[in-house]
């Protein structure tokens, strides 16, 4: 989503060493979108902080507060925190306390040729 709607340049995909990522289909798809794999090493998780902070919100602010009744419920229930609030207007202290798209922005301003 974020590819199709941002298309942006430079893009890690850093994942664990699971099957799904390390299977030639995840690998191709990633040449497609132009994304560079990036995997940590096994047994450790600190390379992994970020994404587990960020699953760790979502299964504390969303999942662990409710039972959906469809398979559609929890897929807009994500879609509206991640967008909605998450991306937004959320403070991230690794973002130097902006939310990811202020950041966006910011470095978009930064690498933006002068006219």
């Amino acid at each position: 989503m974020a590819i199709g709607q941002r298309q942006p340049g430079g893009v890690i995909h850093h994942s664990e060493q699971g099957s799904q990522y390390t299977s030639l289909a995840f690998g191709k798809r990633c040449q497609e979108a132009g994304v560079r794999p990036s995997m940590g090493s096994v047994g450790d998780a600190y390379d992994n902080a970020m994404c587990e902070s960020f699953f760790a919100m979502l299964e504390c602010e969303l999942l662990d507060r409710r039972r959906f009744a469809s398979q559609a419920e929890p897929r807009m229930a994500c879609f509206s925190l991640i967008e909605g609030r998450y991306n937004p207007v959320r403070l991230h202290s690794a973002l130097g306390y902006r939310s990811p798209m202020a950041c966006e922005a910011a470095m978009e301003d930064v690498t933006a040729e002068p006219e």
